[in-house]
């Protein structure tokens, strides 16, 4: 069993920063991709950005790439994900996610475990 918890979430003007950090328990953490998405009101959850164990693979959506930025230690358990130049439109409710075995990025389908998630919000 995996235990995922996200902090860092706030309200935040646009063009500002925020940094979310995951911190996962239960299991080696290294041997498993790790993976941020984000729910706003209305929509469905959506995939923000994935990182493989060893941190070689990481690609993002569209439309955070080049503002976004993930990245793990996996001395400490943690992934985070750096948000600069924050838009109205990332408002949502950002989660952490894991996925156990083989696999180098983690998407809606093969995510086996999720955080409860954390609400950003971007205001004008």
């Amino acid at each position: 069993q995996v235990q995922l918890v996200e902090s860092g979430g706030g309200l935040v003007q646009a063009g500002g920063s925020l940094r979310l950090s995951c911190a996962a328990s239960g299991r080696t953490f290294s041997n498993y991709a790790m993976g941020w998405f984000r729910q706003a009101p209305g929509k469905e959850r959506e995939f923000v950005a994935t990182i493989s164990w060893n941190s070689d693979y990481t690609p993002y959506a569209a439309s955070v790439k080049g503002r976004f930025t993930i990245s793990r230690d996996n001395a400490k358990n943690t992934v985070y994900l750096q948000m600069n130049s924050l838009k109205l439109e990332d408002t949502a409710v950002y989660y952490c996610a894991a996925t156990v075995g083989s696999s180098v990025a983690v998407t809606t389908l093969n995510a086996n475990y999720w955080g409860q998630g954390t609400q950003v919000t971007v205001s004008s």
